[in-house]
């Protein structure tokens, strides 16, 4: 006879999971499953640079010293301050930065960037040396003067030129003047030209009591 294989027997003592805890026994109570972490406050940044406020309208007596090293804010531009008289419109600010004849180009350039971070236009802005060049100037000057005076003539950007070039260099609203050496007979020179230059601003950088002496202005 062909063998049956057996069923196989359950147990009665093999038991399965059971729906109910055990007599005196607590079922385990499930552990939460953590949700996303609430998201750390977010640092505080850095704050940005502080625009320098509008200067106070002054008149061409009134003549404002910075520190040294540190210009001052510059003036607004055309329109964004309440309309002046017209006889205190027609006087450019005087900004007076006190420096050394070796440090008066480091001071201008330093004018130079307050002025570009403050919104000035570069083409608004006319830097002048009374000793010697500004390296822009003289690397500039070296493919020629025609080249040269073709980028002042655009008005596009900052343009450096030398205490004797100053009569050819036409008015703009900011002019800058490093006092950087030369003859004291240059400066004085330079520096009423470069005041007729100015539109609304002249900053000189250099010695108070001789800058004060050829403007004829006090402190």
């Amino acid at each position: 006879m062909p063998l049956i294989p057996e069923e196989p027997q359950i147990h009665e003592s093999a038991q399965g999971p059971r729906a109910t805890p055990a007599s005196g026994r607590t079922a385990p109570t499930p552990r939460p499953v953590p949700g996303p972490r609430p998201a750390a406050p977010p640092r505080p940044g850095r704050p940005g640079p502080l625009r320098p406020a509008p200067p106070v309208q002054r008149t061409p007596h009134d003549v404002a010293v910075a520190k040294p090293g540190v210009p001052g804010p510059a003036a607004p531009a055309t329109g964004a301050a309440t309309p002046a008289p017209a006889s205190a419109s027609a006087a450019p600010q005087i900004q007076l930065i006190p420096a050394s004849a070796a440090g008066a180009l480091d001071a201008a350039e330093e004018a130079v960037d307050l002025l570009l971070e403050s919104g000035r236009a570069p083409g608004e802005v006319l830097v002048i040396t009374t000793g010697e060049h500004h390296p822009w100037a003289a690397h500039e000057l070296s493919f020629g003067e025609a080249a040269y005076w073709a980028q002042h003539d655009a008005g596009d950007d900052v343009f450096y030129a030398d205490a004797t070039a100053v009569s050819r260099a036409a008015s703009r609203p900011v002019v800058v003047v490093a006092v950087n050496g030369g003859s004291a007979a240059a400066a004085a020179e330079a520096l009423p030209l470069a005041h007729a230059r100015a539109g609304a601003l002249l900053i000189v950088c250099g010695d108070p009591q001789q800058i004060n002496s050829v403007l004829g202005v006090g402190v």
